[in-house]
């Protein structure tokens, strides 16, 4: 509840910063049609502003002044990819709203006031011209964020169907020492460079000694840190990649308390101890990992069943007058005055403290 509120209340914090060029567009044209529900070009270009000020905001440092004509995956740019996921989220809302009866589902009267508030917010802080070229009248902002209330709430509703059991066998992660005879050293600059072949083959020798003296030590971490190593902790199952993938494969084959050989890689050599089948701990958010899938996935092909079955025409001459390229729209921070009455909600402040602890 407090971060679907925190997502709705950012809507009213969204301010054009920067403008080029101007729309071209009626905003009662139609964008697209879902069933009997029409898509005007104003709730388009308005959600779409919204999330491009999103992109421009936070990846805009990342991907250069160009990033909407950078590849964002084979044959597709930034700016076709974004729009391609913004239409199909407004298509989601749209047969979300439908299916609402559904599972009984319908806005409280404090999500109502909240949309109600986001949108006048919006009103007062942003100029008449520049809520003009993002279509951000009240009335428009009010049915995005109506549509967005509602597609948090129906996709709550429908990954409550998904399987929440979820058995030790199923997710099942053991766990492991390592230590690692790295093929790469530091220069005069303390900038990593890899070894030469020579370096290799003492990192090498030195990975076999130690492998040696591990399999037959009583205790493999005072036995690296008797070497002068260092041991690291790592969980795993057989489809991990956060490790080299010969390292995974070998420690797989190992029972509780045995040590690898010399498991040679790009990077270097590890050698290994198994220390436990199931780790309790990693198992135990792995499952956590995989409910959090099946919701996700349930929800997903619950939407996608349902935009199959409406029937939906896009115009692809008005969506294409929505151009990110000529139109450059961020969030804006707010500046507040000491003691100022605002609309936030004790709820909000809860919700925006909650997501910076949560790094979101």
């Amino acid at each position: 509840m407090k971060k679907k509120i925190l997502m709705l209340m950012m809507a009213g914090m969204l301010s054009v910063v920067s403008l080029a060029g101007c729309s071209s567009f009626k905003e009662d044209e139609v964008v697209a049609t879902v069933g009997d529900q029409k898509i005007t070009a104003d709730i388009a270009n308005f959600y779409a502003r919204y999330v491009q000020a999103q992109y421009e905001t936070y990846y805009s440092a990342y991907l250069g002044e160009n990033m909407w004509d950078s590849e964002a995956a084979k044959g597709k740019t930034y700016e076709e990819s974004v729009k391609d996921s913004v239409l199909e989220s407004l298509e989601d809302m749209i047969v979300l709203e439908a299916h609402m009866k559904d599972y009984e589902a319908e806005l409280s009267d404090e999500e109502k006031s909240v949309v109600e508030k986001a949108a006048k917010k919006f009103d007062n802080v942003n100029a008449l011209e520049d809520k003009e070229k993002v279509s951000g009248s009240e009335e428009t902002v009010r049915r995005v964020m109506t549509l967005m209330a509602i597609q948090q709430k129906m996709q709550k509703k429908i990954q409550e169907g998904a399987d929440t059991e979820v058995s030790d066998e199923e997710a099942a992660q053991k766990s492991m020492q390592y230590v690692l005879f790295s093929y790469k050293t530091e220069d005069e600059d303390g900038k990593s460079v890899d070894m030469t072949d020579e370096e290799k083959k003492e990192a090498d020798k030195k990975a076999k000694e130690f492998a040696k003296g591990a399999k037959d030590a009583k205790d493999f971490e005072a036995f690296v840190k008797e070497q002068g190593l260092e041991a690291k902790k790592a969980t795993f199952d057989s489809e991990s990649v956060n490790l080299a993938e010969d390292l995974i494969k070998e420690a797989d084959k190992l029972k509780e308390g045995e040590v690898t050989g010399v498991v040679k890689t790009d990077g270097g050599c590890y050698v290994a101890k198994l220390t436990s089948l199931l780790d309790r701990e990693a198992t135990d958010a792995r499952k956590d990992t995989i409910v959090n899938e099946r919701k996700q996935k349930l929800y997903t092909d619950t939407c996608k069943e349902w935009r199959e079955k409406a029937d939906i025409s896009v115009d692809k001459d008005v969506w294409k007058k929505i151009d990110f390229k000529e139109l450059r729209v961020t969030m804006r921070e707010e500046v507040k005055e000491p003691y100022a009455n605002d609309v936030e909600t004790d709820d909000v402040a809860d919700a925006k403290k909650e997501a910076e602890e949560n790094g979101e």
